[in-house]
């Protein structure tokens, strides 16, 4: 098949998916519109697209996306057999729908849900499949349910740990959890690596680095493969599973989190992965001591990148 696949890949995830594909045999082109940097031409721009977005609900960041896309797919001037788009409420509804003249049927994967960005909303309606990790969105609109996927199983056999815990996010409402978690950590004596991204520099505090660039993912997992355990803490309403749960199940290493709906899932162990309260974090220290019990062939299968492509690619 050819296949497009359509994606704001600002952290490299998704190019797992294009190599996936590619060894599949199939022909892939991969438009990574995160790579697309508009600039406003002056202040004027600014302030009208502050009224389109308030009045008509309309972004000329999201327009130019689109429009990039489509010059895209046009230059490549073959039909796609399919179309695959992650992230796509940050392209516009009308570029979306110009999508149907480039292939023969459009998919959208959503690793957001729609309490936090409530424009995926608005473009469900113009692709012919649509995918979410939130279990919740899946009910209210009707789409159909996939997970985030395994990227990485290369397991790397540790003599010792430089750090127990391991955590990066970016700046947003989760940081006085992040800090409540960390100062648990740094109570019990137990050593953590735990990055914040924000474009503002700031101080290092004695439990929490600030970070002002990406770190590349090929860097992410090499601080992954030196720690012991993982800590995830998801946004406020969102029970879809991060990166972080299928980084700690691909790489067979135990996983702290503050989503309580990961209990609901067939790979939860709780030897495992612990659960914690957000409002008062308390990591026992035994969590660390008893080794990680391997999730069996048949439910781990179903979360690897081959399961992810026949859910969401293949629909088998």
């Amino acid at each position: 098949m050819r296949i497009a696949v359509v994606s704001l890949d600002n952290w490299g995830f998704n190019n797992y998916i294009v190599t996936a594909l590619e060894e599949k045999g199939h022909n892939v082109h991969h438009i990574n519109f995160n790579n697309y940097k508009y600039k406003y031409p002056n202040f004027l721009y600014r302030a009208y697209n502050f009224f389109l977005k308030t009045f008509f609900k309309k972004n000329l960041k999201t327009i130019y996306f689109g429009k990039k896309i489509i010059e895209n797919l046009k230059e490549i001037n073959i039909p796609q057999d399919v179309i695959l788009v992650i992230k796509g409420d940050h392209i516009d509804p009308k570029s979306i729908l110009e999508l149907k003249k480039y292939g023969k049927k459009t998919i959208a994967y959503f690793n957001d849900n729609t309490y936090r960005c409530p424009k995926i909303t608005r473009v469900i309606p113009y692709f012919d499949e649509v995918f979410s990790f939130e279990k919740e969105d899946c009910e209210k609109h009707n789409l159909k349910f996939a997970t985030n996927w395994i990227y990485n199983s290369s397991i790397k056999t540790e003599d010792s740990f430089e750090h127990q815990v391991f955590n990066i996010i970016s700046k947003d409402k989760r940081l006085p959890v992040l800090s409540k978690i960390a100062s648990d950590l740094k109570s019990k004596n137990i050593s953590h690596k735990i990055f914040v991204y924000n474009k503002k520099v700031e101080d290092r505090t004695s439990t929490i680095e600030f970070i002002t660039k990406h770190i590349p993912l090929t860097e992410m997992n090499e601080y992954i493969n030196r720690s012991q355990v993982l800590l995830d803490v998801n946004r406020e309403g969102q029970n879809g599973l991060t990166f972080r749960v299928f980084e700690s199940l691909g790489l067979q290493k135990k996983l702290i989190t503050t989503n309580s709906d990961i209990i609901n899932y067939d790979f939860y162990n709780p030897n495992n992965i612990l659960v914690i309260d957000e409002n008062n974090p308390d990591v026992p220290v035994s969590f660390f001591e008893k080794a990680y019990e391997k999730v069996p062939d048949n439910i781990f299968k179903k979360y690897t990148l081959d399961g992810w492509i026949n859910n969401v690619v293949y629909n088998t």
